[in-house]
């Protein structure tokens, strides 16, 4: 064994480290912003890792729903604690914090932080925030977000929950007029919280004026017990997020104040009238955020099933590559690179992608906050398909990763289906994938509109005003900008087909909808080509304009190649369709995917370092930084509970009758 500090380190990893050509830590600077913003991370991570508080007393998988759901709720109120008495306020601080001290526990307050509170901050009108704010600040207050329910989700305009105004009490009266209409999988509506942000119909004067937001109390703030007219409770078990009472909400003529109404951007006067904001889409903000949030999420949550699948290939031997000879590392088996370090490349690819649309947010939210709404649409447009394609991307490589392990990575204790299961539920939540995508199809239908008209579009979708007869000067050095090029050149290509369709069926006599509903699943393509080019070409001018020493670069260019060329050859029909790519191109990179497998073998252990997770966020025996698994993975065995008595009262109860009814006790003898 190779020792590190007082880390006893397997010997395979060991030559792994040595023989990287790069400097992990410059790499690992890179992605968090520089040498202080590392040791910030490290910082807290080592908060969490030290506190009492934060240890697990059994594994994860060993608990009961109801104890898992305690532990969450016991961590994250210690961390909240926490984090105010040390004035943790920026969002990546708590993100490393929260996610060293409880990674993949999903927080049974974690909604109320993400969605209640920010829905507060940005439609509240300024007497709601100074009254409601700071209790919802100390969790004096805790809510959710309710808006799902039983019989729609992504469809906001289809939900039925209704707030009727009564201008003589002054008051909103909520009902859940349908089986379908009650509120279904809101996190912590079940049990934890007391409050909520309700998603509803609103009705005044006779009229609808669509879907509005409203702040209701649901439970007693003394006894916790549900408000008259207020029926909640949890909805079950789930695929994963056990650790979050998921929850459904059923309203019975239950009465709150006009004052209730978050009326930032739209009011009910006190006589019903209505008066409508400037753009309907302003209070769909919040959801926007999480949509954004989520494609640095999962490109997390990727990261870590490679830091666990990465150093176990190093670490595990199968099979020998010529009689006699030792077992091969299985990271030496080209499958194995193929299967593994294109995920890696899509773990980086989507970090930026998601660090680069977190600022258009920030940019066009402070433009909001002046009263400037022109750029709500495009960002709307960008983020949810962005959304559909990192959530679909990074929970199939989750999968491949788990595979990847061999029949471990079935177990719990490899680490990876606890990731896969927290990860998967951001393929439907906060919109289904599917329909997101036929949302930003919807905004890439209207910019194809506008190229026709010879109106300028925003820099991200200026590319499909390209001369789609030009053909690709790809050469066998597959540099990055010819690249970027035929990604454009595909998703180009692919929503002009796709509008195209649409104008030609209109033409024939068919509706807009008609049209529209014959070309969706053209539109999807079409989309996810559109997503696929932007984060090829974020990932790419990331790297390219980088300060990274010349190694680190050279690494990270090669990363960057490898993930579009590898999704080139994934979707290869799509370049080749109009004769973009020759074939003589298409043999120049696939022999380039090939030479980049080659190129990044030497690094990959250290490009997974450069993640930087500590053992204790990955909670994994197969990714542990020393590599000792076949020790890690004995102890984890030990600590099964059904190893706490040599012989369970089941075989008391069945085994033994069984036995000895057909006389096969005497064998004990033989």
């Amino acid at each position: 064994m190779a020792t590190r500090g007082r880390v006893t380190v397997n010997p395979d990893l060991a030559k792994e480290r040595a023989n990287a050509t790069f400097d992990v830590d410059n790499l690992t600077n890179f992605i968090n912003g520089g040498v202080a913003a590392t040791k910030r991370k490290r910082y807290l991570q080592n908060l969490a890792i030290n506190d009492p508080e934060l240890q697990d007393r059994k594994p994860w998988a060993c608990m009961t729903r109801e104890e898992q759901y305690e532990t969450a709720l016991r961590k994250h109120i210690h961390m909240n604690k926490r984090m105010e008495e040390m004035d943790i306020t920026e969002q990546r601080d708590k993100m490393e914090y929260l996610g060293t001290g409880a990674n993949h526990e999903s927080s049974p307050i974690g909604v109320h932080t993400s969605m209640f509170l920010p829905t507060l901050q940005k439609q509240g009108t300024e007497d709601q925030k100074r009254r409601y704010l700071p209790l919802a600040e100390k969790l004096s207050i805790i809510g959710t977000y309710a808006q799902t329910e039983l019989g729609h989700g992504t469809f906001i305009r289809g939900l039925e929950t209704t707030a009727t105004y009564d201008p003589k009490s002054r008051e909103f009266v909520l009902n859940s007029p349908t089986l379908t209409s009650m509120k279904y999988w809101p996190g912590h509506l079940g049990k934890t919280v007391n409050f909520c942000i309700l998603m509803a119909q609103l009705y005044t004067n006779g009229k609808g004026h669509g879907m509005h937001t409203f702040l209701v109390p649901l439970r007693d703030l003394d006894t916790h017990q549900s408000l008259p007219g207020v029926e909640l409770g949890d909805i079950g078990p789930k695929f994963g997020y056990n650790s979050n009472d998921n929850g459904y909400l059923i309203l019975k003529n239950v009465r709150i104040p006009r004052e209730n109404m978050l009326m930032r951007y739209s009011q009910v006067l006190e006589d019903g009238t209505y008066v409508r904001p400037s753009n309907a889409r302003i209070s769909y903000g919040t959801m926007t955020l999480i949509r954004v949030g989520i494609v640095t999420t999962v490109s997390r949550c990727l990261a870590q099933a490679c830091v666990i699948a990465v150093r176990y290939s190093a670490v595990r031997r199968q099979t020998e590559v010529s009689p006699g000879g030792p077992e091969a590392q299985i990271i030496d088996y080209q499958t194995q690179q193929h299967k593994l370090f294109p995920l890696i490349a899509t773990s980086f690819a989507f970090y930026f992608t998601g660090l680069e649309i977190y600022k258009i947010y920030n940019v066009v939210n402070t433009s909001v906050e002046e009263g400037n709404l022109d750029q709500i649409g495009d960002l709307h447009g960008l983020s949810a398909g962005l959304k559909a394609f990192s959530s679909s991307s990074c929970c199939a490589g989750i999968e491949v990763c788990r595979l990847a392990c061999g029949g471990h990575g079935y177990s719990h204790a490899s680490g990876i289906p606890k990731i896969y299961v927290s990860t998967i539920p951001t393929c439907t939540f906060e919109g289904e994938n599917t329909v997101l995508y036929l949302q930003t199809a919807r905004y890439l239908m209207k910019c194809f509109t506008k190229v026709q008209r010879g109106e300028k579009l925003p820099g991200f979708v200026s590319y499909l005003g390209t001369d789609l007869t030009a053909k690709s000067t790809l050469k066998s050095d597959v540099a990055i900008d010819c690249l970027v090029l035929a990604y454009e050149h595909r998703a180009a290509r692919m929503i002009k087909a796709a509008a195209m369709n649409v104008q030609e069926l209109v033409q024939q006599g068919l509706t807009q909808q008609q049209a529209w509903n014959k070309t969706t699943q053209q539109f999807v393509w079409a989309t996810m080509a559109h997503c696929h080019a932007y984060v090829v070409k974020t990932f790419a001018m990331r790297i390219s304009n980088s300060n990274l020493d010349d190694k680190t670069k050279k690494v990270m260019v090669a990363v960057c190649k490898l993930y579009a060329v590898h999704g080139m050859l994934e979707n290869l029909g799509d370049f080749i369709q109009d004769g973009f790519l020759t074939g003589s191109q298409v043999d120049a990179v696939t022999r380039k995917m090939m030479y980049l497998l080659e190129e990044i073998r030497p690094n990959a252990v250290a490009l997974v370092d450069s993640f930087d997770y500590p053992d204790k966020a990955l909670d994994s025996c197969l990714g542990r930084y020393d590599g000792d698994v076949y020790k890690a993975l004995y102890e984890y065995s030990k600590a099964s509970p059904l190893n706490k008595k040599d012989v369970l009262d089941s075989y008391t109860t069945y085994i033994q009758p069984l036995q000895r009814s057909s006389g096969t006790s005497s064998m004990a003898k033989l």
